[in-house]
C-alpha cells in the first residue's frame, strides 16, 4: 500500500537523524528547539547542521510573561537562515497570552514568505492562517469523527495530522480515560505472555486486546503498528487532509513497513475482527 496521493509527511526526528527522513522521501521536522523564558527560542540539540524541513519547538517556560517580539524575530531569522519552510509550535497545556500574541505577529510574516505555521488546537484561534495539528491517539470515540469536526471547523487545508505511535494499557474501568504508556518491549512481553486475540478498532484506527490478571482487574491494551498508522493516513486523506507529522517509532522495521517503496502495509478493514 502506498501513502495517500499528494499527502505530505514530516518525520519528527533529532537533527543528527535527519537523513532518515530523506531516505524515505520525507521532509524532516527537526526536534531541536524550545521556547523558554523571555520568551526566547533556544536550540536544545547539539551542533549538528540543520537545513530544510520544519522547525519544531516545545515549551519550557510556562509563566506567560514577557514581550513576544524577540521570539518572533528569532523564529523568522532561524527559518530564513536554515532554509526551513515552516514551524510547528508543539505546545502542551493551556494557551498562554504571550504566545498567542507571538502567533498573531508571526502568522502574516510566514504567509508573506510562503512558510507554514503549525499549532495545537488550543492555539488555533490565534490567527486565521495557522494550521491546526490534530492528534490521532484516542482512547475512545472515533478518529474519523474527530477529524471531520476539525475539518468542518477549520477547513481541510488548515488541518494537519499529529500521528502518534500509541501503546497504552488501561485498567478497567478506566475512569480517568487515561492508561499506562508502554514501551515496545513491554507490549511485546504482554503479547508473548498473554497470547491474546488481537482485534482492530475501525473507530480508533488501532489494534487492541484484553486480558485479566489473576484475581485482579481486567485490562484493555491499545497499540499502533504500520498497518494502523496507514489506516489513519487514509482516513485523514479521505477528508481532505493533506499534511501530517510522523514521529520516529524507535522500532526496527516499522518505518520500512510503512514508508519504503513496496513495503507491505496491509490496512485493517473492519472493526472487531481478529488480526
Amino acid at each position: 500500500m502506498e501513502l495517500p496521493e499528494n499527502f505530505t509527511l514530516y518525520l519528527m526526528t533529532p537533527p543528527q537523524q535527519a537523513a532518515k527522513a530523506q531516505r524515505y522521501g520525507l521532509l524532516p521536522a527537526h526536534l531541536a528547539y524550545r521556547v523558554g523564558s523571555g520568551p526566547h527560542l533556544f536550540r536544545v540539540q547539539g551542533p549538528v547542521s540543520i537545513q530544510g524541513g520544519i522547525l519544531v519547538a516545545d515549551l519550557q517556560d510556562r509563566d506567560g510573561q514577557g514581550n513576544p517580539e524577540a521570539l518572533c524575530q528569532e523564529v523568522v531569522r532561524e527559518c530564513a537562515a536554515r532554509g526551513l519552510r515552516g514551524a510547528f509550535f508543539d505546545f502542551e497545556g493551556p494557551a498562554l497570552p504571550v504566545l498567542r500574541r507571538a502567533l498573531e505577529r508571526l502568522a502574516p510574516v510566514f504567509q508573506r514568505r510562503r512558510w507554514s505555521l503549525y499549532v495545537p488546537e488550543n492555539y488555533a484561534l490565534s490567527a486565521p492562517a495557522v494550521k491546526v495539528v490534530i492528534p490521532t491517539a484516542l482512547s475512545g470515540g472515533s478518529l474519523k469523527q474527530r477529524l471531520e469536526q476539525a475539518v468542518q471547523r477549520y477547513g481541510g487545508e488548515r488541518v494537519a495530522l499529529g500521528l502518534e505511535w500509541a501503546a497504552e494499557d488501561f485498567t478497567l474501568p478506566a475512569v480517568s480515560g487515561g492508561g499506562q504508556p508502554l514501551v515496545w518491549e513491554e507490549l511485546d512481553r504482554l503479547l508473548r505472555q498473554r497470547a491474546p486475540a488481537v482485534y482492530f478498532s475501525d473507530e480508533l484506527c488501532a489494534h487492541y486486546f484484553t486480558y485479566m490478571h489473576t484475581g485482579q482487574s481486567a485490562h484493555f491494551t491499545l497499540y499502533d503498528d504500520p498497518a494502523s498508522m496507514a489506516k489513519k493516513l487514509y482516513v485523514a486523506a479521505a477528508l481532505g487532509i493533506r499534511e501530517g507529522f510522523l514521529p520516529d517509532p524507535g522500532r526496527e522495521g516499522y518505518l520500512d513497513a510503512l514508508l519504503a517503496p513496496g513495503g507491505r502495509r496491509p490496512a485493517p478493514e473492519r472493526a472487531g475482527g481478529a488480526v
